[in-house]
């Protein structure tokens, strides 16, 4: 099957694929959209099935990433790269090396950044052969502390932000005594845990590898729950932090929560899900406007000038974004997404 008749396909402008033999890389990048700017999209690599499954994941990621930057107000486009393979099996410097060199084969129209499996020494390996590689240091955090250049403090922090406004919204209340059931405890979803455990909230957590949720059960207090009961559980708020698609045909019938909220990117595995939502109730925050902390982060360390403070009132922006998204889609009785998904398409379809 041609990529161009790929389900995922969305006009995407640019789709390479590289491989590797002596360092063992398979990899793809898709630039989707770059009217408003650079691609810039972070790094996944997982053990994908096959190159058809790696190939849905990255079109669907760099299209995410380009409503993304749109609705974060900031004048980049939408990207995204994935390496083929288990990172804590495969993984090797020399592949990580030659994942830099196949984003510097882009030019610089493509700029990739830390995501699932890829930490910031692999970024720094993939930076010994590109200049296009963003996240290895960084000038400012959001909270003043020392910036390490991982922008998953600053993407937990939005989410956190997005969904105790969802929280209020929808429920009309705090987040002291609210249930939240996360699904996956990565270097988001933890982190995530973490501020809601601050601000009172009962956590249920839950993941496929077990150390983070033994750490989350540990340190936070959390009730650790199998992964195939989280989605499912009778709480306030399901807050998705895995992999996409988590809300879709078999999922959607068992959900209880009224709200959800979370890290992962395309939770929705069909935009008719979003419709199915509003009947039964749940107020959805859309993904890449929740989660789009990480990418905000990004921008201002590439900024000549800006500040803690700058790049904290930028994040907690995503807030008001959301409340602006809820208030439109009741007036207009539509699936929050969909409202998201106009306002960024005016933003980024046309240059300037």
């Amino acid at each position: 099957m041609s990529v161009f008749d790929h389900a995922e396909f969305d006009n995407h402008e640019h789709v390479a694929f590289y491989h590797d033999e002596e360092s063992g890389l398979s990899a793809i990048i898709a630039v989707h959209n770059t009217n408003l700017g650079p691609a810039l999209g972070g790094c996944r690599m997982w053990p994908y099935i096959n190159s058809t499954e790696a190939l849905t994941d990255v079109l669907r990621l760099s299209k995410g990433m380009t409503y993304k930057a749109a609705m974060a107000n900031i004048a980049l486009g939408g990207g995204k790269s994935v390496i083929i393979g288990d990172p804590r099996k495969q993984k090797t410097p020399a592949m990580m090396e030659s994942m830099g060199k196949f984003v510097d084969s882009l030019g610089g129209k493509y700029f990739t950044a830390e995501d699932s499996g890829i930490a910031v020494s692999d970024l720094a390996a993939m930076a010994k052969q590109s200049d296009y590689i963003a996240g290895v240091s960084a000038k400012y955090h959001y909270a003043g502390e020392t910036p390490d250049g991982n922008p998953a403090p600053s993407t937990a922090y939005g989410v956190f932000v997005g969904l105790k406004a969802s929280v209020e919204y929808k429920l009309n209340r705090s987040l002291e005594g609210v249930s939240v059931a996360i699904q996956g405890m990565g270097h988001v979803g933890y982190r995530l845990a973490k501020h809601l455990r601050d601000a009172g909230a009962t956590l249920y957590v839950a993941d496929i590898f077990p150390e983070g949720v033994d750490k989350a059960v540990t340190e936070l207090g959390a009730t650790a729950v199998p992964p195939e009961d989280i989605l499912g559980l009778d709480v306030d708020v399901l807050a998705p932090c895995a992999l996409g698609a988590a809300i879709n045909d078999q999922t959607l019938p068992t959900i209880k929560a009224k709200v959800i909220a979370g890290a992962a990117n395309n939770q929705l595995a069909r935009e008719e899900i979003g419709d199915l939502l509003v009947t039964r109730d749940i107020l959805y925050a859309p993904d890449y406007v929740l989660n789009a902390g990480g990418i905000i982060d990004i921008f201002h360390q590439r900024m000549e000038s800006s500040s803690n403070h700058a790049l904290r009132e930028h994040i907690e922006g995503i807030g008001d974004t959301l409340n602006e998204i809820y208030q439109r889609a009741d007036a207009e009785g539509r699936a929050t997404s969909r409202v998201a998904n106009s306002i960024a398409e005016e933003r980024f379809s046309n240059k300037g």
